[in-house]
């Protein structure tokens, strides 16, 4: 018998009634678990949140907050190989897939574990310098950053259970906000297993984390608008929330991480051989591969100079023909399953809409024998590789991201024209650039940069130490214009910024910056 699994709502584990969701083993198409929230009292869940919770974390410090966060981290970190059992069952994961989850989750709950100790004892933030508004010094201005009152419901994406619940939560609870976390219900198994151990750990304050393992149900209804709404997931899904009444009637603060049609470039300067190369061919394999091209920062699109594309096709070819592609659990696998039976429709459905206009250089929509596996089960592709020889800002590979292991080789010859190439793909997360020419460089970024949250630059003198695009890193920006949604997270004291209001106070300069010096300093009434 299948797993029921609880939600955590006002202090509580509760099962929801009702038909229940199943959960599934993505290679064997086996029922793991079931989940639930029909008949849960969300309304009052929030309420719960507000009171208790909200209430404690405001009246805690910065370095109070972050010692909250670093015993997270350290449960993390203790539960690894159980974390990645179940991300090997649930999610698809290979064995390194689940790593990467599980320690990026461990990893940005203890950068902002530090950061919390680096801003000490403060509550609240100063935005920048005080400043005199007047004709003389007496008058003065002065910008807070302080918690909202409210809590932050985070909505988190099938592909990363653990680091996309990590890094969401890592900001909200050191800005001072109680958090409802709510993954996505196909690959809960792990997220749950955390919610579990976090629970059980008792560093939370009563009331600083709900989890929802289910339908989000009428919990969006109930917001009110000192609440923040945080997503990760489709374009689509982004879209219906933006025309929720609730939302748009209270003006709830509602940031998107949505789709991405990222790019990666080689520049002309690089040569076959050198390790700015093989970096290029070694990343562009990874972001196709890595957790079955099941991230929102994989390569969709890659751009190599014209009188290089026979021998990067080649090349590419014999990498992604080698992959093992099987379950998990077998250990001759490389890259596992899709997440769902629907991902896997849309993923060959994708492949077919892309090969009208393409040629397949290896992979394809058609069933694969995967390692591990009976016959005719799991939700398994190729890697698959498209050729492009005259891409053109009208074709499909600009304005369909296939979420999965798939991407699109494509030449240029005039830097100008592969700008509006890639600028055609609508705004993105996160764009590469692999040469040394500066002049190069320099073009590419000043025509793409408006249209991203984040460009890595790799060429000869940083290939042994770049970080592979893929990787999101707590210190720096992650988010997008355009159709990546518009939103912002991490980025090390920006994240918080999400979660917090930022008022200005002006008046007599020695009380301006005496009640700066008050809020910033100590818990400030019974509102704290």
């Amino acid at each position: 018998m299948a797993t029921v699994l609880k939600s955590f709502l006002s202090g509580e584990w509760r099962a929801g009634s009702g038909k229940r969701a199943e959960l599934v083993n993505p290679s064997t198409e086996e029922v793991l678990a079931e989940a639930s929230t029909e008949g849960l009292d969300f309304r009052g869940a929030l309420s719960f949140a507000r009171e208790k919770g909200g209430r404690a974390l405001r009246a805690m410090s910065f370095a109070q907050r972050g010692e909250l966060l670093k015993k997270l981290a350290k449960v993390v970190a203790d539960a690894r190989e159980e974390l990645i059992a179940l991300g090997l069952a649930n999610a698809g994961n290979t064995r390194s897939d689940a790593k990467f989850d599980i320690d990026g989750a461990s990893a940005t709950l203890m950068y902002y574990a530090e950061l919390g100790s680096t801003l000490g004892e403060a509550r609240f933030l100063a935005d920048g310098e005080g400043i005199p508004i007047g004709r003389s010094a007496r008058l003065f201005g002065q910008h807070l950053l302080v918690p909202r009152e409210g809590v932050a419901v985070q909505i988190n994406a099938f592909n990363f259970p653990a680091w996309g619940m990590g890094e969401k939560l890592a900001a909200a609870l050191l800005a001072g906000m109680p958090v409802i976390s709510k993954p996505a219900t196909s690959t809960a198994m792990m997220a749950h297993r955390m919610a579990e151990l976090w629970a059980q750990s008792g560093a939370l304050p009563e009331g600083a984390f709900s989890f929802v393992c289910g339908s989000i149900g009428d919990l969006l209804s109930h917001l009110g608008p000192q609440d923040v709404v945080a997503f990760t997931g489709s374009g689509q899904t982004a879209a219906q929330l933006r025309r929720l009444d609730n939302l748009a009637r209270q003006n709830i603060h509602l940031n998107v991480e949505a789709d991405s049609l990222n790019s990666m470039v080689l520049g002309r300067d690089v040569e076959l051989g050198t390790e700015a190369m093989n970096l290029f061919f070694s990343d562009v394999v990874k972001e196709m591969t890595q957790k079955a091209g099941q991230k929102c920062t994989a390569v969709r699109r890659i751009y190599v100079p014209r009188d290089r594309m026979d021998q990067v096709r080649e090349e590419l070819v014999q990498r992604l023909s080698e992959v093992r592609v099987g379950n998990p659990a077998d250990e001759r696998a490389q890259m596992g399953p899709v997440a769902t039976a629907q991902q896997l429709r849309d993923v060959r459905a994708g492949i077919d809409q892309l090969a009208r206009s393409s040629e397949v250089a290896t992979g394809g929509s058609k069933p694969i024998d995967a390692a591990g596996v009976p016959p005719g089960k799991g939700y398994f592709v190729a890697p698959t590789m498209l050729l492009m020889s005259n891409p053109s800002i009208e074709a499909d590979v600009n304005g369909l991201e296939v979420f999965g292991p798939v991407a699109t080789l494509m030449p240029f010859a005039q830097t100008a024209a592969l700008v509006n190439l890639i600028v055609a793909g609508g705004g993105g997360l996160v764009s590469s650039i692999y040469s040394d020419e500066r002049r190069f460089i320099e073009e590419v970024v000043a025509g793409i940069a408006p249209h991203h949250g984040r460009l890595t630059i790799a060429g000869e003198k940083v290939a042994g130490q770049s970080v592979p695009p893929g990787t999101v890193l707590p210190q720096l920006l992650h988010g997008g214009p355009g159709r990546a949604g518009g939103g912002e997270e991490l980025g090390g004291m920006r994240g918080l910024a999400l979660y917090q209001q930022r008022v200005a106070l002006q008046g007599h300069r020695p009380l301006v910056e005496h009640l700066a010096g008050t809020l910033k300093d100590s818990a400030h009434s019974s509102r704290a």
